[in-house]
């Protein structure tokens, strides 16, 4: 399984993620204009898991896989 990080547009409160997600997300991250939550899952989880947020209506501003995120801050430390 992968650890994937979520952006979400606006403060969104896990109690509402939770309930009816085929996975559970952690909110690692909360600020006005985003919500960050983190998931593990395989690919097929994460299918799931776009399609539970679109349901609810929420606008993604990124994903990214742990690893891509750890590549991309090690970039700009350079």
């Amino acid at each position: 399984m992968d650890s994937y990080l979520i952006q979400i547009r606006g403060q969104v409160d896990v109690n509402d993620l939770n309930p009816l997600s085929p996975h559970q997300m952690t909110v690692i991250h909360m600020e006005p204009s985003a919500t960050w939550v983190r998931i593990c899952t395989d690919q097929s989880g994460m299918i799931g898991i776009l399609r539970h947020l679109h349901n609810l209506g929420l606008t993604l501003q990124s994903i990214l896989q742990e690893d891509q995120k750890n590549e991309l801050e090690k970039e700009n430390d350079r």
